[in-house]
């Protein structure tokens, strides 16, 4: 029997020994999809609990979803996992990526990928023909992530797909990132783990297509989708007149504002979101002008030195910031301070952190670090430049939209699909349009309707209030991880599930409708959201593992609770307008997250996820009730479930 929407197969190597061995996947999707869900459950059999980040028996694991190798769906997505190095202590933690990599790894006939180990000597891994080699890759060490993928294309074919590391993951810088194909970068430190098991790149390759249950099904749910579409697509928030153009991912069939542009040795770059703008302003600040594209070098660099770009940007503005208090100089630091905005700054900096070269070695343990060695006015100014844990700046603050206080105290990481499942409704009610008003876009009416009908009722859209946001967060976070673990794409599928509620698209396909046609597994949304909230909880058994403090580990930097938050700090919102009481228009300049209000919401949180209250721990109860009985066992054992 064909397994519909899947390849079969799991392929685990063994880096150490040079061993290869591959599974069937059938006893995993079924329960957890695939994607998040997939890597999720692969990690918790594989890892040792007392693993730390760069120990060789921490994996690596590479998954894609279901609806991958299916054009139309925007779903062509993939997950990479591991123990990250970001935070202390490092945890299990994740990033999502796009393109084509994902699709080819299942073309090659695995839905994942799992790498243990350690070489001797820098390598990369060959995928094809049903094949798995090893093979030496001294040739590549210290080359960019783009060089290096030229390379292999040059060597083994175009029609390979190519997952790489930069000097950054080489040197184990902790905010280290992998980049894939059509500019897919995934965050989250895994770049450093990859890094430490000194492989240097995975190319895939492969024509094996997958096979839907119902491929009649899945051509109606596409032509649906379709006559959704606006017949010319709006404006792109990244176009750059002259230089860009629109761009699509691998078999999206829907697409958004993503552009691509030439730059140098012939490539396309990606111009898409936080990474192609983070440089903008510094940049049109020194040439006093419009950017015209200059500042997208920023994009390129931390792509091709394999960083993540949001942590970069909180560095180098907190950097200008040290700077401007004379807290820092040039010749300290061996950077050209007074010409941030230039090439020459971003060129010097990125480089010197990926190569932990002078300060730039301070600087690679990320904006908190650096902040311990300047000194105790730098660390008062750590809260306008880092938000979580692993350093990443500030975007969609607790202190103005108070469900997602909720989204980042119980994650290793910026849980960025979270996020935007709030902040793109709240947003679209402000309006995004210079000179829109709230509620022209999206109505106050409207917007309640909306929340009663996802987050679970309409106190979830009064953002004066805690009421309602517990219930809100739990719901949002079981949609979400089973979205990753499909694997959509968060931008596409949560716009269109915003539109299909308000009745503003003639599209009613729903995420169970797709995943029922491919795999032929008969299932609803409820069910679909279940299997999330599975695989969320099956993450935290991993994190408690671990050794995340459960209730005491949920929690939020300190400056959330203590320091009102100001005009400048708000992202894309600089007035802090939410809706308040009946739609009421409130601005949340000036507010904190109110510590006992915060607490008293987890509560609640816990009580919606069937978890005990005083330790946040899952009980056992709940765990079996999800089909988790041994990961239930476990953690009693170990004294972490109720």
């Amino acid at each position: 029997m064909p397994e519909y929407g899947y390849a079969g197969q799991i392929l685990k190597v063994d880096l150490t020994g040079g061993k290869t061995q591959q599974s069937p996947s059938a006893g995993y999707t079924g329960k957890y999809i695939g994607g998040h869900g997939l890597a999720a459950r692969l990690y918790w059999e594989m890892v040792p609990p007392e693993t730390r980040p760069f120990d060789p028996a921490n994996c690596l694991i590479a998954a894609s979803g279901p609806v991958a190798g299916f054009p139309g769906f925007a779903g062509s997505r993939w997950k990479i996992c591991g123990m990250s190095p970001l935070g202390e202590p490092g945890s299990f933690s994740y990033s999502n990526l796009g393109d084509r990599w994902g699709s080819v790894l299942k073309y090659a006939g695995y839905d994942a990928l799992a790498v243990q180990g350690r070489a001797e000597k820098p390598v990369y891994i060959y995928i094809h023909d049903g094949k798995c080699e090893i093979r030496d890759a001294a040739h590549l060490k210290g080359l960019s992530t783009f060089e290096t993928a030229d390379i292999l294309k040059a060597d083994l074919g175009k029609g390979v797909s190519v997952m790489a590391i930069g000097p950054a993951g080489e040197n184990l810088v902790p905010f280290a990132t992998i980049l894939a194909e059509g500019g897919a970068s995934g965050s989250g430190g895994l770049g450093a783990v990859m890094g430490s098991k000194n492989l240097k790149a995975v190319a895939v390759a492969g024509d094996r297509r997958p096979i839907a249950a119902n491929p009649e099904k899945v051509r109606e749910l596409i032509k649906i989708i379709r006559s959704g579409l606006p017949k010319t697509p709006g404006p792109s928030m990244w176009k750059i007149p002259g230089l860009t153009r629109r761009h699509n991912c691998y078999e999206c069939g829907i697409g958004c504002g993503r552009e691509v542009y030439p730059a140098e040795a012939g490539r396309e770059y990606k111009a898409l979101c936080q990474p192609s703008m983070m440089y903008l302003e510094p940049t049109m600040r020194y040439h006093k002008e419009r950017s015209g594209g200059a500042h997208l070098i920023a994009t390129r660099l931390c792509d091709g030195y394999g960083l993540d770009s949001i942590v970069v940007e909180g560095i180098f503005e907190f950097l200008e910031a040290c700077y401007r208090e004379g807290l820092i100089d040039e010749k300290q630091t061996g950077l050209p301070l007074s010409k941030v905005g230039s090439a020459d700054f971003m060129e010097r900096l990125t480089r010197m952190i990926s190569r932990k070269e002078g300060f730039g070695a301070v600087l690679a343990r990320g904006t908190s670090g650096a902040a311990g060695e300047i000194g105790s006015r730098a660390r008062e100014m750590l809260p306008r430049f880092v938000a979580t844990r692993g350093g990443e700046k500030p975007d969609y603050d607790p202190r103005v939209m108070i469900t997602t206080a909720l989204f980042y105290a119980p994650e290793p990481r910026r849980p960025i699909h979270q996020l935007h499942e709030i902040a793109d409704v709240v947003l679209g009610w402000r309006g995004m349009r210079p000179g829109s008003r709230p509620g022209e876009m999206l109505s106050a009416e409207a917007l309640r309707r909306l929340a009663g009908r996802i987050w679970g009722g309409a106190a979830a859209a009064d953002f004066s209030t805690y009421e309602g946001k517990a219930l809100a967060a739990k719901i949002i976070q079981d949609r979400v991880y089973a979205k990753e673990s499909l694997v959509l794409c968060d931008l596409r599928w949560t716009m269109g599930q915003i539109a299909r509620f308000l009745g503003a698209t003639p599209d009613t396909v729903t995420e169970a409708q797709v995943y029922t046609a491919i795999t032929g597994q008969e299932t609803d949304d409820a069910e679909l959201w279940r299997a999330g909230e599975r695989i969320f909880n099956l993450q935290r058994a991993i994190l408690l593992r671990q050794g995340w403090p459960g209730r005491k580990g949920d929690t939020l930097l300190e400056h959330f609770f203590t320091q009102p938050i100001k005009k400048e700090e708000i992202f894309l919102n600089e007035n802090g307008l939410v809706p308040g009481k009946d739609g009421e228009i409130i601005s949340k300049v000036g507010s904190v997250v109110e510590r006992d209000e915060f607490e008293k919401m987890k509560t609640e949180y816990y009580g919606h996820r069937g978890w005990d209250p005083a330790t946040g721990y899952p009980t056992a109860a709940k765990l079996g009730e999800l089909g988790l009985e041994d990961v239930a066992a476990d953690l009693k054992k170990r004294g972490l479930a109720k």
